[in-house]
């Protein structure tokens, strides 16, 4: 008899918790082989401008991560390898996404460039243990929020752009025009720039490169190894401008000076154009006309 006792108490347990409503605060157990719910995946990385905002739209296959973490950074360094990598701006934002999956090839673009006025580019700086992350190069640094979108699968982060811009051109390689050796190699697009620094503006846009749609017609950007410019001055009729990271002309005939000095020669206050190298070296360094280092000689 108490060995039926205790049996029929086991039962009367085992039945109460297999029954118990999800109110009662007891966890379901999966199935045996039952495979657990996948992170969501970034897919795709876009901006626009609405009412002097920038968004950037993080959009993903399924749902949306946990954390978002965003903030100003003086460099963009890869996560894993802590090395800086490269990106326009005078200003970067880093937005860090967490709890996605990272052990597959995404869609999302590993960098692309945007012709809205205070986002010119992102660019992807890790995929590493559930973090995708990102930094986003600004032509000014500005109030910055974030906007869940659970019921769209994506995160909005919104940058200020309510500063006044004016249109300025930006001299990409046209690589088909190239390859058939029809002049000009050099091609101009329109980018919105800070009034009140378009010189500069429009050397930030030159290195965060064509977008999307350029590229599919075959513009590219020649950096010649350089990662960004700095000291870039106007005086006397000659812009002065040096390289940074690289310089290298690889043997050719086609550099980033012959991009810069036609971006920088639109403006009335420029005559001549001297680039310089990363350690401030230039064939010319003073004398009017045009000049270029040797890293940059074929």
């Amino acid at each position: 008899m108490r060995i039926l006792h205790l049996l029929s108490a086991t039962s009367l347990l085992a039945a109460l918790l297999v029954h118990a409503p999800a109110s009662a605060g007891v966890a379901a157990v999966p199935a045996a082989g039952a495979r657990p719910a996948a992170l969501p995946q970034l897919v795709d990385v876009r901006a626009v401008h609405r009412e002097r905002v920038d968004r950037v739209v993080f959009q993903f296959d399924d749902g949306i991560p946990a954390g978002v973490d965003v903030r100003y950074v003086d460099r963009l360094l890869g996560d894993g390898s802590g090395l800086p990598i490269r990106i326009a701006g005078r200003a970067i934002l880093q937005v860090g996404l967490h709890l996605t999956r990272t052990d597959r090839v995404t869609d999302a673009p590993a960098r692309r460039a945007f012709a809205t006025p205070n986002v010119m580019t992102v660019v992807r700086s890790g995929m590493f243990e559930g973090w995708t992350t990102y930094g986003v190069g600004l032509a000014r640094r500005a109030p910055v929020a974030v906007v869940r979108q659970p019921a769209r699968d994506r995160i909005v982060v919104t940058v200020g752009a309510g500063f006044r811009t004016v249109q300025r051109r930006v001299f990409f390689l046209d690589e088909d025009r190239f390859v058939a050796n029809r002049e000009p190699f050099l091609v101009p697009r329109l980018r919105p720039v800070p009034i009140g620094s378009p010189a500069t503006g429009v050397m930030d846009r030159l290195f965060a490169g064509p977008l999307d749609r350029e590229r599919a017609r075959g513009l590219r950007l020649v950096r010649s190894r350089a990662t960004g410019f700095a000291d870039l001055a106007i005086a006397g009729g000659i812009a002065r401008v040096r390289l940074r990271g690289g310089c290298s002309s690889g043997g050719s005939t086609v550099t980033i000076a012959g991009e810069i000095m036609p971006t920088l020669r639109q403006f009335d206050t420029v005559d001549w154009v001297k680039v310089l190298d990363p350690s401030g070296a230039t064939a010319d360094p003073t004398g009017p006309g045009d000049s270029i280092p040797d890293c940059l000689n074929p």
